[in-house]
């Protein structure tokens, strides 16, 4: 069999993303395709198991059993979530325990959006509508991703994310429409959590190091600009319809191009809360590594009972 140097075997595997053929575990692909990958999926992974505390924060606060329930379920699916991410990850040879460390070491960052903290129970309403809806618009184009692993799992984590949104705009649509302190409630919870969530799409086009070679490999579908105005345009007549307002004065429907004009984001802050410096960054991380300290004795007995499996067959 002929051997193919590195710039055939390149230009095969960007002509089968070009003609979208997915791209398999056991394929060759470009050690940095390889590399992306595994950073993206596996901060995808940590940002569904990290998302799960501030929710976390109000399942024995809710209103009522079925809100109750209701949460219990979503924060169950996130962590679902994770782990069907974290399976994805592992087809690329990345070791699944190291990335889960590289999280609790502050090396691998996970969503902004996740270091707020969430002061009422509208929150639980607001980030089903919104950190939920951003990630529906983000993730959606990921089902078409070039690598096969992750856009399958993808299909699963998307209708179940469908649903979350569904959820938070029915809480937030039913305080707007409630007391004047319940609508007080929404509005502030709203003010609160629209610009981290515009955050959440990631930098500006000009200054993302990685969209032109992801969207080239079809990792991504869209840019982070493209994403970021697909959300505002759905999102704004969203409040519009249940009585409240988006927090941005230079807000203005554009009639020429169809679009929503939004203010400037503030990009200081973003940048402060990736490198650690947000409001539950550190409490955030703190959790996660208590959580995999605690749970150490169910790890060492379930390795325990798998080795005397083992013996027991070899017999």
């Amino acid at each position: 069999m002929k051997k193919l140097n590195i710039s055939e075997l390149e230009r095969q595997f960007q002509e089968k993303i070009d003609n979208d053929i997915k791209i398999e575990p056991r394929d060759w692909m470009p050690e940095e395709y390889r590399q992306t990958l595994i950073r993206q999926i596996s901060q995808h992974a940590h940002s569904e198991i990290v998302g799960m505390l501030p929710e976390g924060n109000w399942i024995t606060r809710a209103p009522n059993l079925r809100r109750k329930a209701v949460l219990l379920a979503k924060v169950q699916d996130e962590a679902g979530h994770g782990l069907y991410l974290y399976s994805a990850v592992e087809t690329l040879g990345a070791d699944r325990e190291q990335t889960i460390d590289d999280l609790h070491t502050g090396k691998a960052k996970y969503s902004s959006i996740f270091n707020y903290p969430t002061s009422s129970w509208a929150d639980m309403g607001t980030i089903g509508w919104l950190v939920d809806g951003a990630a529906i618009m983000n993730q959606v184009p990921i089902c078409r991703c070039s690598y096969g692993p992750y856009a399958r799992a993808m299909v699963r984590v998307c209708k179940e994310e469908s649903f979350h949104q569904r959820q938070g705009f029915e809480i937030i649509s039913l305080l707007a429409k409630g007391t004047p302190e319940q609508k007080a409630m929404a509005q502030d919870s709203l003010n609160r959590f629209w610009w981290p969530s515009l955050m959440m799409f990631g930098p500006n086009d000009a200054e993302s190091k990685h969209t032109a070679q992801s969207m080239k490999w079809k990792i991504k579908r869209n840019t982070n600009d493209e994403l970021r105005q697909l959300f505002i345009d759905v999102t704004v007549p969203q409040a519009e319809l249940i009585g409240l307002t988006i927090p941005d004065k230079d807000l203005k429907f554009n009639t020429e191009t169809g679009h929503y004009e939004s203010g400037p984001i503030d990009w200081t802050e973003f940048w402060e809360v990736v490198k650690g410096n947000g409001p539950c960054n550190k409490e955030r991380v703190d959790a996660r590594r208590k959580a995999k300290e605690d749970g150490k004795w169910v790890r060492d007995a379930a390795m325990a009972h798998a080795e005397k499996r083992r013996e027991a067959l070899a017999l």
